[in-house]
């Protein structure tokens, strides 16, 4: 039996998808000012254009696994943390946290600026990691697609547990480094220099468009 390689360099539209994890206006158009002037000082939403505008000039599908958490909270699951989602810790008696944005408000809509085009897939989730009872292997699989070519935030909590799920799944991976972003403290370089260099590629915008081919 033939071992499987993830040994093709370049990223051609047949076997590649570009995944945009969680890119919604709740996190790309954010309410507070210092998120704002953070996304804009790394030039994320742009930099997202750029890699997607690359992926569609060569005809490869982009998917979109999007949280679709519901309002009254049933599809969560109240656990015991030491820190609240920013690293502060949490003292006794404080309640647990939940997803932020529900299904169904314009918070977690897909920014319009990278929004799906016909061909493109939604995936909603309810986890972390795009994988986790989700139809996105699925997609991957029936399209013939060996490589994932990953984007957004947060890089320490979906991103990274989407890496680490692909990785398992087999999956070649190129996490494009100036997509990807994370405010707590320099998590975000840690996993860039860390740990995704391990299980596949760290790769800027113009890097990754330059390998895409149809």
């Amino acid at each position: 039996m033939a071992k499987v390689s993830r040994l093709e360099k370049n990223l051609s539209a047949a076997r590649t998808g570009l995944v945009m994890f969680d890119t919604l206006n709740g996190y790309l158009h954010p309410d507070n000012p210092e998120k704002v002037k953070f996304l804009a000082e790394r030039n994320i939403l742009p930099n997202m254009q750029r890699l997607l505008a690359g992926a569609r000039k060569v005809g490869m599908t982009t998917f979109y696994p999007s949280g679709a958490h519901s309002g009254d909270g049933s599809d969560s699951v109240a656990r015991l943390t030491d820190t609240d989602m920013d690293l502060n810790p949490k003292a006794a008696g404080d309640k647990p946290f939940f997803p932020r944005f529900h299904k169904g408000d314009k918070v977690s809509e897909i920014a319009p600026e990278i929004a799906p085009a016909t061909g493109d897939v939604v995936v909603p989730k309810h986890r972390w990691n795009s994988f986790f009872q989700t139809d996105l292997d699925l997609h991957f699989r029936v399209r013939g697609i060996e490589t994932m070519i990953i984007c957004g935030g947060s890089t320490d909590v979906g991103i990274a547990s989407t890496v680490y799920a692909a990785r398992d799944m087999d999956y070649g991976i190129v996490v494009v480094s100036d997509c990807c972003y994370s405010a707590r403290g320099n998590n975000n370089q840690f996993f860039m220099e860390r740990v995704f260099p391990r299980m596949g590629r760290v790769m800027t915008v113009d890097q990754a468009v330059a390998l895409m081919t149809a």
